[in-house]
């Protein structure tokens, strides 16, 4: 680990002399893109994080968002990256653990968790070992913890082959009065370190997650991967609790990118003070660790409080009834980020410029150019319906959520599955769910970074309107290449913009995140990835099912697919981005995703008829078009006859995946095309009956699909990984 020249300067004269190897290697950490954002922070002004409900913003460990006046959510993502390449298993089981203790660190309770995985080609050995073990990982320590996985996306795309993305969502519950910040309160406070021992594991994480991997990175790199231990995790969490129960806590925040270093470092800036710390005192579990270990060794499962003196004595006593480990490590302090070891002085710099005067990076950006050729193939329907529904990327991801325990803590009413999670919100005095959904679509953000984003916050959006939920806010993760190449910068520039100017169309607050650039391997980098994670709440428990229901009613219900599959300049359906091109090689633009009234009126309206009595199923339209929403909606008890007429070989009208559409079963159509605004058409496209079939007539071709054998297409990860 060494600083860069021109940081190094920097930092020379700020001291005026030249650092320690401890305060380099600190700078070079706490510097590094993973931890000061130097290539995006510039960009992320685009988003507007403010609404009434908006408790606490960016710039946190997780946003706190107010579901009622006595209620709040808290609300993170985080990204693990790098470390899910060389160690899968730990990799993806110490991203977990991460962004659990992100929420405990704001003094909340976690209650669920989002995956969004993306991994290269699933016919590849490689990517599928890399996503059984991220999978794993994902379940025995969330399943260890006792905080459900209920909802995320999966997808394969052969640009992530030298570099997986795995992303990790959080979300906790807190009351008001237990609400806690990691920023340091008062000068003469203790800092007490509680958790697992500090070993060398992990050791420059941070500066490892901002460099582009190397074709060996899963040798020499594994040092700089976290191993976790999510027993000890589950301890920390109760412990959390016990300590906010007797409010024994001023301040807290989790060791994570840059361990020790960096999180006391961040603690005592944020207030605007400094510190004074003993690293002989930290509990170890190595011998002979050297101060820059110690530092910045990024070892699971650790907390650092800001404590009152009279109550590091009781602070300690919980860790010890919870068999955690304890240290007085120092003293909050009005003069600078001081840290000694065996007696000398290692570290002595001013908090706030270690924290937060890193330079922000001047970068070129060259806007890239969706291509506007068209060049379609021509399979038959047939056999366009059937790889399109075996696409890895769209068939049923039941083999990776049933390994979840998505039911622990008894909160879980829409499981993984749907278009959305719910979960009760029981802290509240009315019956209130939260909902939430997860996810992105690199086919989208690949060909068109800006509308591919616009259509992925769509997406995302309609997810929760699907379940009958207004949304409350959400946090991103946007994960990028290089961003010293200008085309590289000039695509995450657009998904930053995209993002952003649909999640303001739709008023949906923006509220924190993370950013994970330097995502480029021997392959190439990757494409431009905004994940977004959103919540949203939900009156009462109940939710529509995703699936025709079952139904004893003589009437077949009217199926109704809801928004337009075409703009004006677009006389017949585009079909860019979709996973139709995806698995014949073809090529067309993008198709423009609605615009901010569409978007809006779409998206508030569904909401409401989602909650109707006479609404019996709701699906989002999207990853494989109308094909697979209505492959996803039929059962062996239900069936579904549909017709379909365009101007195309109905390929069109099947695979094309523009947002802004849903399918509704209802027995009061009338009722629902009244619902919606006259910019956003109701087509009535079919009935639903009892005959367990999926019937397409497209054009006047006719298709015809009993449930166990879409079941049997939709089963590839079931039938290659079982």
């Amino acid at each position: 680990m060494s600083l860069s020249a021109s940081d190094y300067e920097l930092v020379v004269s700020e001291l005026d002399r030249d650092p320690t190897p401890a305060e380099e290697a600190l700078f070079e950490n706490l510097w590094s893109e993973h931890c000061a954002y130097r290539s995006s922070r510039p960009l992320l002004s685009a988003f507007d994080s403010n609404s009434d409900a908006v408790v606490v913003g960016p710039g946190d460990d997780a946003a706190v968002v107010a579901l009622s006046d006595s209620v709040y959510i808290t609300l993170g993502i985080e990204s693990h990256n790098h470390p899910s390449y060389v160690d899968p298993y730990d990799g993806a089981a110490t991203g977990v653990g991460g962004i659990v203790r992100d929420t405990m660190s704001m003094g909340a309770y976690p209650i669920a968790l989002t995956d969004s995985l993306y991994f290269g080609s699933f016919a590849d050995e490689h990517p599928r070992y890399l996503f059984e073990g991220v999978v794993e990982g994902i379940a025995d320590y969330g399943n260890s913890i006792g905080v459900p996985t209920v909802g995320g996306s999966v997808v394969f795309h052969p640009e992530y082959a030298g570099n997986p993305l795995v992303n990790v969502a959080c979300v906790g519950v807190v009351t008001p009065d237990r609400l806690v910040t990691a920023e340091a309160q008062n000068a003469g406070n203790t800092l007490v370190l509680v958790g697992n021992a500090t070993g060398r594991d992990g050791l420059g994480g941070a500066s490892f997650a901002s460099e582009d991997l190397s074709e060996d990175a899963e040798t020499e790199d594994r040092p700089a991967v976290q191993v976790g231990d999510p027993y000890t995790e589950k301890l920390l969490i109760e412990a959390n609790e016990a300590l906010l129960d007797e409010e024994l806590i001023e301040s807290a925040r989790d060791l994570g990118a840059a361990g020790l270093g960096g999180a006391s470092s961040e603690l005592v800036a944020k207030g605007g003070l400094g510190a004074r710390i003993e690293l002989d005192s930290v509990h170890q579990r190595e011998p002979n660790m050297s101060a820059l270990e110690i530092l910045l060794a990024e070892s699971q499962e650790r907390m650092c409080y800001e404590v009152a003196p009279e109550h590091v004595d009781r602070v300690q006593e919980i860790a010890d009834r919870f068999d955690l480990g304890s240290s007085v490590i120092g003293t909050v302090t009005e003069g600078n980020y001081v840290c000694t070891f065996d007696g000398e002085t290692v570290v002595d710099v001013p908090a706030d410029y270690l924290a937060d005067g890193a330079p922000m990076n001047d970068l070129d950006s060259v806007p890239p150019t969706p291509p506007e050729e068209t060049d379609l193939p021509t399979p038959t329907l047939e056999t366009a319906f059937e790889s399109v529904l075996a696409s890895p990327s769209t068939a049923s991801k039941r083999w990776v959520y049933r390994q979840y325990d998505h039911e622990v803590g008894t909160r879980t009413i829409v499981r993984p599955g749907d278009d959305a999670a719910v979960l009760a919100a029981r802290e509240c005095e009315d019956e209130r769910g939260i909902a939430i959904a997860a996810g992105s679509n690199p086919n989208w953000t690949a060909l068109n970074p800006y509308d591919g984003a616009r259509a992925v916050a769509l997406e995302v959006t309609t997810n929760l309107a699907a379940k009958g939920a207004t949304p409350l806010a959400a946090v991103d993760c946007l994960n990028g290449g290089n961003p010293e190449t200008p085309s590289v910068y000039g695509g995450f520039k657009g998904i930053v913009d995209g993002l952003a100017d649909m999640c303001r169309a739709l008023s949906v607050p923006v509220v924190g995140g993370n950013v994970s650039l330097y995502n480029d391997s021997a392959s190439g980098p990757i494409p431009p990835t905004p994940t977004l994670a959103m919540v949203g709440t939900t009156t009462g428990y109940d939710a529509p099912p995703l699936g025709f229901p079952d139904s004893d009613e003589p009437e077949p219900g009217t199926i109704l697919l809801i928004g337009d599959h075409t703009v004006a300049s677009e006389r017949t359906p585009r079909l860019g981005g979709s996973e139709y091109l995806a698995q014949f090689d073809g090529t067309d633009a993008f198709p423009t995703p609605p615009g901010e009234s569409v978007a809006t009126a779409f998206v508030e309206a569904l909401a409401a008829v989602a909650t109707d009595e006479h609404t019996k199923a709701v699906h989002d339209v999207s990853h494989g078009g109308l094909a697979v929403a209505l492959a996803e909606m039929i059962s062996e008890n239900r069936g579904a006859e549909v017709t379909l007429t365009g101007d195309d070989n109905g390929a069109g009208l099947l695979f094309h995946e523009r947002t802004g559409r849903a399918v509704v079963e209802t027995t009061a159509p009338t009722a629902v095309r009244a619902a919606f605004p006259d910019n956003v058409p109701v087509e009535r496209i079919g009935y639903t009956d009892a005959s367990g079939e999926l019937t397409l007539t497209v054009n006047g071709e006719r298709l015809e699909y009993d449930a166990e054998t879409v079941r049997s297409i939709r089963g590839v990860l079931d039938q290659e990984l079982d």
